[in-house]
């Protein structure tokens, strides 16, 4: 079996940082060695207090604002009362990246003059969505099975149940989100078990709740979802999840101990990541980090300088909107996988275990045996 069936990653995955200039709308192109037309964006200002914005193709991108805001519990088009739709927000992917739309000075959310951004895209199945009767409760599933990324909506029910995911194997990471009422971004890693959650638009860490996936862990057709928690499965609302499952040479979502030691963890990939998310899961509450090779040093209020193996030290909280891209935590980005470089606790507390999920900038090993250039 070849080590991975992904040779070029930005065919599925690609992150892209622009300067505003209050076009509209305004194209941006992905930079990879692919071109992708993605379906699901992940964007944010880094050098302001903005939320953090989340459209995709399954759900008609922003357009009658169907974007959903990562860092708080609002309902779907709906960031803290503001109807991001008028004010500017990121799609539709187009052959090869994105589209911006209204960018206005005053409360422009993707493309205001002089302004820095980030977007972190994935490719599903070109906006095309089927019906899944794999659960008791039927879904509308856009996977794209190759890579492991399923973005899934459904009606709840009110009574404990399943949803069909389409990948084929067992997701790893998941989350979900109340399309039409206020509600927390309920989320599951493989790490924490069947009992537990955590919630993307804080920073507390898992806790215990069985109702929200109904105790169960998915398998490699369906998602358990509770008829007792409002977080999944209410009666007479409607949900998305996006789910996600490790592919060899790709994507990997696990976790590491935390030692307080600049010299960090090393945490193997099989890949040299392009993008990390990590979060502390137990001991103190700890942020939601996101991490990407291509961000640099900070732009916003930190002083990051880098190490000699990699200068990208800069990173974004995540579960808050008041926060400036920063530096929140050094780490490598390896041939083969990363190293914690920080003791900052929002990435290596002591004897702390952290989640992370990654996806890769190029495998460590192609399809034909040929490894990579090392680093």
């Amino acid at each position: 079996m070849a080590y991975t069936i992904i040779d070029d990653p930005s065919a599925h995955f690609q992150s892209l940082r622009w300067t505003g200039n209050n076009s509209n709308p305004r194209d941006l192109t992905f930079d990879g060695n692919s071109n992708m037309q993605p379906d699901a964006c992940l964007m944010f200002r880094e050098d302001n207090q903005q939320p953090r914005l989340l459209t995709d193709s399954s759900r008609n991108w922003g357009s009658g604002n169907n974007e959903l805001c990562w860092n708080n519990a609002a309902q779907e088009g709906d960031t803290n009362g503001i109807n991001t739709g008028a004010y500017g927000w990121m799609g539709p992917g187009i052959s090869n990246g994105m589209r911006t739309q209204a960018g206005y000075s005053s409360n422009g959310y993707s493309n205001t003059s002089g302004r820095n951004y980030y977007a972190a895209t994935w490719k599903a199945n070109n906006a095309t969505t089927s019906s899944n009767t794999d659960g008791t409760i039927t879904s509308t599933v856009q996977t794209n099975s190759t890579a492991g990324y399923s973005i899934i909506t459904y009606a709840g029910t009110g009574s404990n149940g399943t949803i069909g995911h389409g990948l084929g194997v067992t997701p790893k990471f998941l989350f979900f989100k109340d399309r039409t009422s206020t509600g927390v971004w309920a989320a599951w890693h493989e790490a924490i078990g069947d009992d537990y959650k955590l919630v993307l638009n804080t920073y507390g860490i898992k806790d215990a709740d069985g109702a929200f996936m109904n105790s169960t862990l998915p398998t490699s057709s369906v998602i358990s979802i509770g008829g007792a928690s409002v977080h999944t499965n209410a009666s007479g609302r409607d949900y998305v999840c996006y789910a996600w499952a490790d592919v060899q040479g790709y994507s990997k979502y696990g976790s590491y101990k935390g030692n307080g030691n600049a010299n960090g963890t090393f945490i193997y990939t099989g890949f040299k990541p392009r993008a990390i998310l990590t979060k502390k899961i137990n001991g103190p509450v700890g942020s939601w980090v996101w991490h990407d090779s291509r961000m640099g040093q900070s732009t916003g209020t930190g002083t990051s300088t880098g190490t000699d193996m990699n200068p990208a030290t800069a990173n974004q909280v995540m579960e808050s909107s008041s926060n400036y891209m920063d530096d929140y935590g050094d780490i490598d980005f390896l041939s083969n996988g990363f190293k914690i470089r920080d003791t900052d606790t929002r990435v290596n507390e002591n004897n702390t275990t952290f989640i992370y999920m990654a996806w890769a900038d190029s495998p460590f090993v192609t399809s034909t045996g040929a490894p990579t250039t090392a680093r």
